[in-house]
């Protein structure tokens, strides 16, 4: 797996003119899934992802991490993420998922990441924004708009 995160102010996904996710101060994830990938690669990002530390501390170190600030993830399917650019001119794409395994590992990630932060949340006393966790449409053309932070952007594989 492949996940291009960047700590924005907001962000939002827009599918036919409508507008079906958006978040406030957290960590837009652009999520690439590769023909490799099994459910112990999302388990493994899904706590990356949450415990990355992107943030900004009293200190001005980035130092905290999503579930710290309280913020929100916006986790968005990009299969060109996997795309092989070594060669040629145009990209190929032999190392992403198919689209029936891409989808399945998708949606496992957000379930795992939706367990996982609300269990961290509970054991450390933190109250999360509703709907902190939101997702673009697999397989769909998105328009996704961002306000960066930083910009501070990590590319995270497994």
């Amino acid at each position: 797996m492949i996940a291009l995160i960047q700590r924005v102010r907001s962000a939002s996904v827009v599918v036919e003119d409508e507008e079906i996710a958006s978040i406030e101060q957290g960590l837009l994830v652009l999520l690439g899934v590769e023909q490799k990938d099994e459910l112990n690669t999302a388990e493994r990002l899904a706590e990356k992802i949450l415990k990355y530390r992107v943030f900004a501390d009293a200190e001005d170190k980035m130092n905290l991490s999503v579930m710290d600030i309280k913020g929100s993830v916006l986790l968005v399917p990009q299969f060109t993420l996997a795309a092989d650019t070594q060669k040629g001119l145009r990209p190929s794409f032999s190392r992403a998922a198919d689209p029936e395994k891409g989808i399945t590992l998708f949606m496992q990630l957000v379930d795992i990441m939706r367990v996982k932060g609300e269990s961290l949340a509970e054991s450390t006393g933190l109250n999360l924004p509703e709907n902190w966790l939101q997702t673009g449409q697999f397989g769909a053309d998105m328009a996704v708009r961002l306000h960066n932070d930083g910009p501070v952007t990590f590319n995270l594989t497994m």
